[in-house]
């Protein structure tokens, strides 16, 4: 009995959003590093030796200190390799960014235009309305109370 119970919680636990998009992220991480590598080692470097006339690795940057290698220049290219990382992502997610803004524009347009939403043009989101009868929350544009049924500013009834 505890075993199922165990279980099924790590079954809703697995599938939450937030674990699932996760391991996307994860995945997806992995491929893109894949391709940041291929960048650096067939686009990046051979137009450094290109430009500098010789090999991508720069020559005395390496120390031999009793048979211990410190080599300066492959923490140099590690830096590289994460800038450019990191100029890549932070690009992808700009245009991603803009993409979601432009696709919440032409949503909030087609709300206004179906007359499900109304234009705002710089306007503040108002205040709630409150009864003043029983004191709850009420839409901006009603004029009957849905809670107490109180007539509010605004009603008007030509059959009264």
């Amino acid at each position: 009995m505890a075993l199922r119970k165990i279980v099924k919680e790590f079954q809703d636990f697995i599938s939450r959003g937030s674990v699932v998009d996760l391991a996307v992220g994860i995945i997806v991480g992995g491929a893109f590093t894949t391709i940041v590598n291929s960048l650096v080692a067939n686009i990046i470097q051979p137009l450094i030796s290109f430009i500098t006339g010789g090999g991508a690795e720069i020559p005395g940057l390496a120390i031999n200190l009793n048979g211990n290698i410190v080599d300066f220049g492959a923490f140099l290219s590690a830096v590289i390799n994460f800038l450019i990382t990191a100029a890549a992502v932070f690009a992808i997610v700009k245009a991603l960014n803009k993409f979601n803004d432009i696709k919440e524009a032409a949503a909030k347009a087609a709300a206004i235009k179906a007359g499900l939403a109304e234009e705002k043009d710089g306007e503040a989101v108002p205040k709630p309305r409150v009864c003043p009868y029983c004191k709850q929350e009420i839409d901006h544009n009603a004029t009957r109370c849905p809670h107490c049924t109180s007539k509010l500013d605004g009603y008007q009834n030509a059959l009264e």
